[in-house]
Order: structure tokens, then C-alpha cells, then sequence
């Protein structure tokens, strides 16, 4: 098979905008990660996220979220096309600072949770998931 020098150039083309999504996906994660923190330093511990280490359809992927003490927590999804897939609101009143839903995922990824501490802090948990059937498009 032989390749023109405009199809040659546009597979390579291809090939570099291949290369570089996972780094723009992983920048809007970041940029997500700033406007919520607003540049103040992520610490660990203080929320756990509970997610399946497998999935079996991307479609539905359960999550839980927990942190006790918590005034806000942000769920990202740093492969998917929208990074973030869930953010909740704990008032005064609230009894428990947990949350879970069922989220999507564009395939095999980390999930993180960042939660906003009534101290005015910020502590993170993330997992990875491994995703069998594509989710969002896949």
C-alpha cells in the first residue's frame, strides 16, 4: 500500500493529537481542581471514595463518598470529556456528610474526590477504575 505525501501528513497528525489529549483531559481536570480550591494546597486523608476496582459497564459505576466534617465535596472524573460528574452541598443541619450515586465513565481512569472541610481546608481520595465496556460513547 502506498501513502500520499497529504495522507502520510495527516496520520501523522492524527497521531500527535492522540498523543496529546490525555494531557488536555488531565489539564481541565486540574483547572476544575483549582476553581474549586480556589490555588489553596490538597491535602489526603479526612474523605474516603469508595468505587469498584472493575467495572463492568462504564455506563453505571457506583461511587461513595464520605467526609465527616466536610461543607463540600467534588467528584471528578479526570478521563472523562467532562471531567467533572458530581459536587454536593452539606448544610449546617446536614447529620452526615456521605453521598453516593451511580456515575459514567468514558473507560478506565482515576476518579477523585475533593472534599472542602468546615475549617476552610481541602483533603482528596481517589481511585482508579478499571472499565470493561466503553461508557460515555464507547
Amino acid at each position: 500500500m502506498n501513502f500520499t505525501r497529504r495522507e502520510t501528513l495527516a496520520v501523522g497528525a492524527g497521531a500527535a493529537l492522540a498523543a496529546a489529549l490525555p494531557g488536555v483531559v488531565y489539564a481541565a481536570g486540574e483547572a476544575e481542581i483549582e476553581a474549586f480550591t480556589g490555588g489553596a494546597s490538597v491535602g489526603g486523608g479526612g474523605v474516603t471514595l469508595t468505587a469498584p476496582e472493575i467495572a463492568e459497564n462504564g455506563n453505571t459505576v457506583p461511587i461513595e463518598v464520605d467526609a465527616p466534617g466536610a461543607t463540600e465535596i467534588l467528584v471528578l472524573a479526570l478521563g472523562n470529556p467532562t471531567p467533572p460528574v458530581a459536587q454536593f452541598k452539606f448544610g449546617a443541619l446536614a447529620g452526615d456528610q456521605s453521598a453516593s450515586t451511580r456515575i459514567r465513565l468514558a473507560g478506565t481512569q482515576d476518579v477523585v474526590a475533593i472534599a472542602k472541610m468546615a475549617d476552610g481546608s481541602f483533603v482528596q481520595d481517589s481511585k482508579t477504575v478499571k472499565v470493561t465496556i466503553g461508557g460515555c460513547g464507547g
